[in-house]
């Protein structure tokens, strides 16, 4: 059971595979662990692509239902997890990788590829989360009522006040978009990027397409893909040519 050790910051972190580093950020929101990606996911991408590449998953710091623990940092939220990200890369002493991540995955690639932005070869987004004018505080509301409770639970440390500074700085300071990053940035951005679009409510279709719409160097899944299980082999096929398509040369 491997631990990335930085400081008060312990990431449980498992590997599988061989190849090309691929990161996979499990979905389930702030209680994003390891488990998720072969119980919650459309397609277990540990499975589907460790024959090819060497898979790096974690639990996110403080999931309450995992093994990763550090600071509630309330000022630097995104930054935080995006911290451990790459820490954890920089431990397995990998420099540029590919990364897939679920729901909440989509706004932390979106930071990953603003803070090291030559570190990541190419993203995939799958049914990434996003901001939803019509529930704008569903974000924040929901992991008050789960999240937060639940953590508070197992560490004294934490409070509810912390929780509360930490989820508004995440999802109700800047309400829109992805979150995370600005149109701006998105726009700018050269690194590439398949989207797998949802349309479930904390999914929006409509913020996902726009992310398509605005990245130089974008593609999309057919869509829906999730609902018809014949269609997931399709978007898993597009998913491994994408990753082929733009896998280093020295790799």
């Amino acid at each position: 059971m491997p631990f990335y050790e930085k400081g008060s910051v312990h990431i449980h972190y498992e590997e599988a595979g061989s190849g090309f580093p691929l990161l996979i950020i499990p979905g389930g929101g702030l209680n994003s662990v390891i488990p998720w990606v072969s119980t919650g996911a459309p397609f277990d991408a540990i499975a589907e692509f460790k024959n090819e590449y060497r898979c790096i998953t974690a639990d996110l710091r403080n999931a309450y239902d995992g093994q990763s623990s550090g600071p509630l940092e309330v000022e630097r939220p995104w930054d935080s997890h995006t911290d451990d990200h790459l820490g954890l890369m920089d431990h397995l002493g990998i420099k540029q990788f590919f990364v897939l991540g679920y729901c909440i995955g989509g706004p932390f690639i979106w930071n990953l590829l603003k803070r090291a932005p030559d570190r990541v070869a190419a993203a995939v987004l799958a049914q990434p989360s996003g901001w939803r004018k019509e529930k704008p505080y569903q974000s924040y509301e929901g992991n008050m009522k789960e999240w937060g409770p639940e953590l508070t639970k197992r560490r004294p440390d934490i409070t509810m006040e912390q929780v509360d500074r930490f989820l508004t700085r995440m999802y109700r300071n800047n309400p829109d978009f992805v979150y995370s990053v600005t149109r701006d940035f998105v726009k700018s951005c050269q690194t590439p990027v398949l989207v797998l679009p949802d349309d479930s409510s904390p999914h929006p279709y409509v913020v996902a397409m726009e992310s398509v719409m605005l990245a130089p160097k974008s593609e999309v899944s057919l869509f829906p893909w999730k609902e018809d299980k014949s269609r997931i082999p399709l978007v898993v096929r597009q998913t491994r040519s994408f990753l082929r398509a733009h896998r280093p040369v020295t790799a």
